[in-house]
């Protein structure tokens, strides 16, 4: 009998330089709620899940007032200077509680639109991989590479074998934690998400198509397409 458990990990301790604001972008508005909010209102509503662990940063002022502070499902922890920083510190917190065949998702908090059809179809088509996976979509545009600082085309990449990677990824507790770590220590700043720690780690991670409307608010303009997004996902 199959008795795995799932885990959501959400790192939340970024300060969102990019976003032209004083306020973190997670603690932005979208339709009057917090990002931080509609992400884990969303994610927790498609489980069911043995727990959800927030990495905060440690001068937070806004959590306490979010929705999602008085939520009992949801459990902080201290988060790191980097993302890789925060998950490692998530999954030390989750030490004596998650099994190390249960899955943990870890998903970006500035991924609000999440759909729950696409955090279904993960979850059930990687229940019995031996190694995970994430969602992802392949590149539909032509792709050009350049020099480092040049703005001259040196080729075009063949985008065939290409893919954007989304998040949720999710993987093996006892998979996950060591690849992780090792990759922090022996390829420092080569960890851009999970799975680059588990390729690096010698896994093959799966990808499972998930819709391109899974967008991550990056840039200020990115808030007012989310909401749209959010809309149209809610009327249909």
């Amino acid at each position: 009998m199959n008795t795995h458990r799932f885990w959501l990990v959400v790192p939340a301790a970024g300060i969102g330089q990019r976003m032209q604001s004083s306020v973190p972008k997670q603690y932005l508005k979208l339709s009057g709620r917090f990002v931080l909010d509609v992400t884990l209102s969303r994610l927790l509503e498609a489980g069911p899940w043995a727990g959800c662990v927030v990495p905060l940063h440690g001068e937070d002022q806004w959590w306490a007032l979010s929705g999602s502070a008085s939520d009992r499902r949801i459990e902080t922890c201290a988060g790191g200077d980097e993302r890789v920083d925060s998950v490692i510190g998530a999954l030390h917190h989750l030490s004596g509680r998650a099994g190390d065949r249960d899955w943990v998702l870890v998903h970006d908090v500035a991924r609000p639109c999440i759909h729950p059809e696409d955090l279904a179809r993960l979850r059930t088509e990687l229940a019995g991989d031996a190694v995970g996976g994430l969602l992802a979509s392949p590149v539909s545009d032509t792709i050009k590479q350049v020099e480092t600082g040049a703005d001259r085309i040196r080729a075009t990449v063949d985008r065939r074998r290409l893919w954007r990677a989304f998040t949720p990824q999710m993987f093996r507790y006892g998979d996950l934690l060591p690849a992780l770590e090792t990759g922090v220590r022996e390829h420092p700043g080569a960890i851009t998400d999970e799975a680059s720690a588990m390729e690096l780690a010698g896994w093959q991670p799966r990808v499972v198509s998930g819709r391109t409307d899974n967008i991550k608010i990056t840039v200020p303009e990115d808030l007012a397409l989310a909401e749209f997004i959010l809309a149209r996902q809610d009327a249909g």
